[in-house]
Formats: structure tokens, C-alpha cells, sequence
């Protein structure tokens, strides 16, 4: 049974950025709710395996990659945030964001401006894609749609309108800035460490 993880700060550790209503909202409602169903839908394909019907099979493949990838996104989001303190990319991870970006302000423009884009309900994510040796950046759609096979996710921005309405509305652009305060790149640069 999938457990939700516990938030790595307080609840209003990211104000003035990411409101503590916001967040308690994102994480005590939403991601509550990701989890909860990735539980039942894995009791319901377990409860056709035991009795060997399988004729909501489809749907519930379907569910287990919307519920199961929306639980695990929201903690690499929840996680790959933190108390606004100056952090950076760590010398690994600046040199291969510059052999594959061409520079820290270049990588910074491509994400912002992927994550303005993404369409609907989806996610802006910086990727390492083992298979091609190097860095990517991908707007997922939902939670499951549109990524790499094999790629490992190291830093991820929610771009659902759950995640910032409330205090930014439809400025998306405000959120994404404010984004950059709360970043916690300790965290991306252990994951990028384990690759």
C-alpha cells in the first residue's frame, strides 16, 4: 500500500512564493487524492486477478499510470522544493546542464518557457535520459503522457492550475518566477548523483 511521504518543511515554509493555503490544499487534498486512488485501483486489479476477470482491465491500466504517476510527481514536486536559501547546482550537475543547454541562463530560459507552455494540466520537467548520455527537458501532459521510456526525473514544476490558482490566478509567469525562490537544487543534485 502506497503511503503518502511527509512534507520535507512546515506548511508555510515556502511564503511569500507558495502560499501555506496553496500548499496545504496541494498536498493535504490533491496528492492525498493521487494516492488514495493508485490503493484502490491496485486493490481492484488485484481483486480481478483473483477472480480472473479482467473486463475493466483497460480502464484499469489506464487509472494505475494516471493515480500512480500523478502520486509520484507531486513527491519529487513537494521534495525538490525548500526554505528560500541560495542553493545551486552542484559542479556535475552545472557542467552537464552546460555541455547540454550551452549555459545555466540558457537551461533557465528553455524551462521557463516550456513551462509556460505546457499545455492544460501537465508538467515541466528537467530529465535524464540514459539512453542519449544527457539532459532534457519535457512537458508532460497529465501525469503519464509525453515523457521518455527510462528517463529519471530530477526536477519537477506542477503546472496544473491546482498548484498556483489561488495565489496567482492565471499568471502563470509570476508562479514560475517565484518558482526559482523556493528550488532546493540540494535535491536535484542528489538525484542527479544516483544516476
Amino acid at each position: 500500500m502506497l503511503k503518502m511521504i511527509e512534507l520535507p518543511y512546515p506548511i508555510n515554509a515556502l511564503e511569500p512564493y507558495y502560499s501555506a493555503k496553496t500548499l496545504d490544499l496541494h498536498y493535504n487534498v490533491l496528492y492525498k487524492g493521487y494516492v488514495d486512488n493508485t490503493n484502490k485501483t491496485e486493490e481492484k486489479l488485484q481483486k480481478a486477478r483473483n477472480t480472473n476477470d479482467f473486463s475493466s482491465i483497460k480502464c484499469l491500466e489506464r487509472d494505475l499510470s494516471f493515480y500512480g504517476s500523478g502520486a509520484i510527481l507531486h513527491e519529487l514536486f513537494f521534495e525538490n522544493m525548500g526554505i528560500a536559501v541560495p542553493t545551486e547546482p552542484d559542479i556535475n550537475l552545472m557542467k552537464q546542464i552546460t555541455k547540454d543547454f550551452g549555459s545555466y541562463d540558457m537551461f533557465k530560459a528553455q524551462f521557463i518557457e516550456a513551462s509556460k507552455a505546457v499545455e492544460a494540466s501537465g508538467w515541466c520537467i528537467l530529465v535524464w535520459v540514459p539512453r542519449w548520455n544527457k539532459l532534457e527537458i519535457l512537458q508532460c501532459e497529465k501525469h503519464q503522457n509525453l515523457t521518455l521510456w527510462g528517463c529519471k526525473p530530477l526536477l519537477v514544476l506542477d503546472m496544473w492550475e491546482h498548484s498556483y490558482y489561488l495565489q496567482y490566478t492565471t499568471n502563470r509567469p509570476d508562479y514560475i518566477q517565484a518558482f526559482w525562490n523556493i528550488l532546493n537544487w540540494n535535491i536535484v543534485n542528489k538525484r542527479f548523483e544516483k544516476i
